[in-house]
């Protein structure tokens, strides 16, 4: 893996983007930010399933005004996400929104934009500016067409606005619904910017379209060492972005969570692997661990792949053996495999837990 580039450090709330290894974990609420008691809700949901930062669509002053109550009542920090209307973007600054995603060329003359600046300075309040290939500029159109180098040259001039003010706090994302041209502009981002980089395929798809289109693009930049933070932007509950966004860093070995490694679908299996590894990762979804199970469905490659895991198991007729660091532990009835297993994996977390205090 590619050294991570190296940006300047943005603080949203008391989450920091940028300036580290970590890639901060984020997605977008589908409630009108008005209803608040729903929003309070899909926000706790959100974060308990891992997602360190969430945000809001401001669609009207309602919406900007029901940032102070929801801000009181939950602890991750809010992006407000706001499109043209500068005073939605002053209303939420004074509800003390956390981050703001506005660009600035959007909302009107140089007065509006000082003065959108001049109120997230007082606050420390961060801006992100995003580029979208689908919405670029007419002239930046007219002169790039709808490519990478066009959304580069968009940045540098919503960049350069909040620059002219001397505001720094910026993030920026680069999105298209091409992966070809999302590469490409984070590349040339990394080189032109040394601002943190929000990562993201827009309209990716449904959950399973939009996974593997997602983690086809996403997953290069993330090898080159490029982004900061990320959202995996699904036709599907929110909560899925989340669970795709964990398990797509995990891969990377830039988020630690449980990893499972299982068999494909053979001929030579004799008993329910499929049903079993499901519960498994069911099981697992929520352990905050570092741990490698192995869910194997015969003697061919299932020793071998879980003598590598922390714990294993390979699987015959009517009974399977249990391995813990490449040692065979004991052979169990296929009907107890799960709930042996449960026991190991609890016991070697546990032990893994001590160890580190």
């Amino acid at each position: 893996m590619y050294k991570r580039n190296e940006t300047t450090k943005v603080n949203v709330g008391n989450i920091q983007i940028g300036n580290s290894d970590e890639i901060v974990i984020q997605t977008m609420c589908t409630v009108k930010t008005e209803n608040i008691e729903e929003v309070i809700n899909e926000i706790n949901t959100l974060a308990t399933a891992g997602s360190k930062i969430v945000r809001l669509a401001i669609l009207d002053m309602k919406d900007a005004r029901a940032i102070k109550e929801i801000k009181q009542r939950v602890t991750v920090p809010l992006v407000a996400d706001i499109h043209f209307d500068y005073r939605l973007a002053l209303e939420v600054i004074r509800n003390n929104i956390d981050k703001v995603r506005i660009n600035p060329g959007n909302i009107g003359s140089d007065e509006k934009v000082r003065l959108v600046v001049e109120k997230c300075k007082e606050k420390n309040i961060p801006i992100r500016i995003g580029i979208n290939s689908g919405s670029l500029e007419k002239d930046i159109i007219a002169k790039y067409g709808v490519t990478a180098k066009g959304m580069i040259e968009s940045a540098k001039y919503h960049v350069g606005l909040l620059e002219k003010e001397g505001f720094y706090d910026i993030i920026i994302s680069l999105k298209s619904s091409s992966i070809s041209r999302t590469v490409e502009a984070y590349r040339m981002a990394a080189e032109t910017f040394k601002y943190p980089l929000h990562l993201g395929i827009t309209e990716s798809g449904t959950k399973f379209s939009g996974t593997i289109k997602s983690s086809a693009g996403l997953g290069i930049l993330l090898y080159e060492g490029i982004g900061n933070t990320i959202r995996i932007s699904l036709s599907t509950d929110p909560v899925e972005e989340v669970r795709v966004a964990k398990e797509l860093l995990s891969a990377f070995g830039l988020f630690k969570k449980p990893k499972i490694v299982s068999c494909p679908t053979c001929g030579r299996l004799q008993y329910n692997l499929f049903k079993l590894v499901d519960k498994v990762e069911a099981y697992l979804e929520n352990i905050d661990a570092d741990i490698t199970v192995a869910v194997m469905g015969c003697a061919v490659n299932g020793p071998g792949e879980a003598r590598a895991a922390d714990i294993g198991v390979a699987g015959g007729k009517g009974e399977g053996l249990i391995f813990i660091n490449g040692e065979i532990v004991r052979k169990v009835k296929d009907e107890d495999l799960y709930d042996e297993l449960l026991i190991e994996i609890d016991r070697i977390i546990e032990i893994k837990k001590t160890e580190a205090n």
